[in-house]
C-alpha cells in the first residue's frame, strides 16, 4: 500500500472530469488503493461529489471504478458513496434526448448543444452501459454526512425541488425517471448555477440553507478552487475554507491542470 490507511473518518473527492489516472493516482496516495487497484481503505467512507464525466478522457472508467470500489468497501466493511454532478446529468441527458429542442422561449436549447459546449466526450457516450445509467439513476443530490452537508453544485436551487434531504433527493429522482424534456432541463439548469456562497453575504446564504437541510459545514465541488481565489490551477493545493469556515470547496480543477483532491472531514487549514 502506497499509503498508510485512511481511519473511519469522512474523506471527500472533488471533480474528476474523465481524469481517471489522476484519480487513482489521488487515491492511492491517500490509502484507498493498493497496488493492484484493490480498495485499501478498510472501513474509511468515502464520498465522491459528482462530475466523473467531460472534459477528460476516460469519464466512464472513472465511473466503473467507483462502482467496484463501493462493493469492495462494502464487503471490507468501508463505505463509497457517490452524488450527482451536473455533467452526470448532462451525461445522462445527451443519451435520452440528444439534439431534442428544449421548449423554450430563450432561443436553441438541446442536451447535445450543450453537452458539445461543456466537453462532452464522445468516448463516454459510446462507453455508456445500461448499468451505468441505472448506477446513476440511484444516486441522490444531497447527503448530511457527519454534520456535513455535501452537495455538488454551489447553490440555493435545490431548495426548488423541497425543504429536506430526502424530499429533494425523491423530487430529482422523479423527474430523472421520467420522460418529461422540461423538468430534465430544469435539473441540469439549476445544477449549473454556482458562487452562490461567495462575497460580503456569502456565510448568510449558507446559514439560510444549513438552516433548512441541516449540518454546520457545507462541502461542495463544481467551482474550480482556482477561480475562486484567482490563482493558477496548479497553485492549488489543497481545499477552499470561506463563507465564515462554514463552506468548504473541494474542486482542484484536474482538467485544467490543478490536483484531484481527496480531502479528510472534518477539515482545517494548517496553521
Amino acid at each position: 500500500m502506497s499509503a498508510e490507511q485512511p481511519s473511519t473518518s469522512v474523506h471527500v473527492v472533488g471533480d474528476v472530469h474523465g481524469h481517471h489516472a489522476e484519480l487513482v493516482t489521488a487515491l492511492a496516495a491517500a490509502g484507498f488503493l493498493d497496488e493492484d487497484g484493490a480498495w485499501s481503505g478498510g472501513a474509511a467512507r468515502l464520498w465522491f461529489l459528482g462530475d466523473f464525466v467531460d472534459r477528460g478522457p476516460d469519464g466512464i472508467g472513472a465511473i466503473d471504478l467507483v462502482m467496484r470500489l463501493e462493493r469492495q468497501a462494502a464487503a471490507a466493511g468501508g463505505q463509497v458513496a457517490t452524488l450527482l454532478g451536473n455533467h452526470e446529468i448532462l451525461l445522462l441527458g445527451m443519451r435520452k434526448y440528444g439534439d431534442t429542442e428544449v421548449p423554450s422561449g430563450f432561443g436553441p436549447r438541446s442536451f447535445a448543444r450543450s453537452w458539445a459546449l461543456n466537453g462532452g466526450q464522445n468516448g463516454d457516450q459510446e462507453s455508456l452501459t445500461d448499468a451505468h445509467v441505472e448506477w446513476l439513476l440511484e444516486r441522490p443530490v444531497l447527503a448530511l454526512v457527519d454534520d456535513h452537508l455535501l452537495m455538488h453544485s454551489d447553490t440555493l436551487e435545490y431548495l426548488s425541488w423541497g425543504n429536506d434531504i430526502e424530499e429533494i433527493n425523491a423530487a430529482v429522482h422523479g423527474v430523472l425517471r421520467s420522460d418529461d424534456l422540461t423538468e430534465w432541463w430544469e435539473v441540469w439548469r439549476r445544477m449549473t448555477a454556482r458562487h452562490a456562497f461567495r462575497g460580503p453575504h456569502g456565510e448568510e446564504v449558507v446559514d439560510k440553507l444549513l438552516s433548512v437541510l441541516g449540518g454546520s459545514r457545507i462541502v461542495h465541488g463544481h467551482s474550480v478552487i482556482a477561480d475562486q481565489l484567482g490563482i493558477l490551477p496548479a497553485q492549488v493545493d489543497g481545499p477552499l475554507l470561506y463563507a465564515g469556515g462554514k463552506a468548504l470547496g473541494v474542486d482542484g480543477g484536474v482538467f485544467v491542470g490543478g490536483p484531484c483532491l481527496v480531502v479528510p472531514l472534518p477539515w482545517q487549514p494548517e496553521e
